[in-house]
């Protein structure tokens, strides 16, 4: 019987190295992205191709949904659609190396390039120059809006920023240390490039790396989290990459954001989860401090993944909003 044992437990590990030769094919572990299967919808801009879409009519003012991560999806997002029966034209996309979208070389990501493609998708679905356009960012989505717009004051006619993560780097590590999240992201990406596990993953092997970053990415959610998020949200693939390439920017470079906020002058709205008890109004207040003119919303009842939990709740202050601004 030990020796059966012994030749049985052989046999499964020759067959799972055997199989672990294909397991980076495309479609095996995660699902497959815009480059490896055409009929995902896609847009080709600034030298990549992006998983997009866009709902409503082109003529109407634009809004467009800048999801969380780096490296996640806009697929929880997707109640932000319900604009469109409000005569809003409603853009989707997966930034660069996240969700669906091609994936590429960690060494080819900056910060900077994510505000060019955001730059490239606007001039993509952009029907005329009188077209306003809005921007919603959720998370490190507003983030990304927030630099855009520090970049390119005059680029769009308002925003809505939930909850981003900080405008600066030590605003990020402020709001990291009373979530743990920074550490928790730098642990996880400990975890998803140690190339001793079973599932090794190179630096550049996607699919290996972003299936272990959605086996880890579980704990934002876990009992009794200081974010207040009520459960997993759903989502089509991470991007494991692109995550540990803009961490290691940042804590490398840093980033600040604030120097050309005050140019803005379009109001902006602020947006936070009543249940998120590392945000709230201070941190909200903080953060909204470098735009001219800005309003503060409390979200009752939800936490940080407002826009899939509480979305009836968000529709009606985001609406007013951008009615204010048509």
């Amino acid at each position: 019987m030990k020796f059966f044992t012994v030749a049985l437990v052989s046999v499964l590990l020759l067959t799972a190295c055997s199989k672990e030769r294909q397991i980076n094919d495309p479609g095996r572990l995660v699902q497959k992205t815009v480059d490896q299967d055409p009929a995902i919808p896609s847009i080709s801009v600034n030298g990549t191709l992006l998983h997009a879409e866009a709902f409503g009519d082109p003529a109407d003012p634009m809004v467009i949904f800048l999801h969380g991560g780096p490296g996640a999806d806009y697929r929880n997002g997707l109640a932000v659609k319900q604009l469109v029966n409000d005569r809003y034209y409603v853009v989707f996309y997966d930034q660069r190396g996240s969700g669906l979208s091609k994936r590429h070389d960690k060494k080819t990501y900056t910060i900077d390039l994510m505000f060019e493609d955001l730059k490239a998708v606007i001039a993509h679905y952009r029907s005329s120059a009188a077209q306003k356009v809005f921007l919603i960012g959720h998370s490190w989505g507003g983030m990304l809006a927030g630099g855009f717009i520090n970049k390119y004051p005059t680029a769009v006619n308002g925003a809505v920023f939930a909850e981003p993560g900080g405008f600066t780097y030590e605003s990020l590590k402020e709001y990291g240390k009373k979530t743990r999240k920074t550490e928790l992201f730098k642990e996880v990406s400990n975890d998803i490039f140690y190339l001793d596990q079973f599932l090794t993953g190179k630096e550049n092997e996607h699919a290996i790396l972003d299936y272990k970053l959605n086996v880890h990415s579980s704990f934002v959610y876990g009992s009794n989290n200081i974010e207040g998020i009520e459960g997993p949200s759903p989502y089509w693939r991470n991007g494991a990459v692109v995550l540990n390439s803009l961490v290691d920017i940042s804590e490398k470079e840093g980033f600040d954001f604030t120097q050309n906020m005050h140019l803005y002058q379009p109001p902006v709205l602020f947006l936070y989860g009543e249940n998120n008890k590392a945000y709230g109004l201070s941190f909200a207040t903080k953060e909204a401090a470098k735009f001219t003119r800005k309003t503060l919303v409390e979200i009752k009842g939800t936490g940080h993944e407002m826009f899939y939990f509480k979305w009836p709740s968000v529709y009606p202050v985001v609406l007013a909003y951008f009615n204010s601004l048509r």
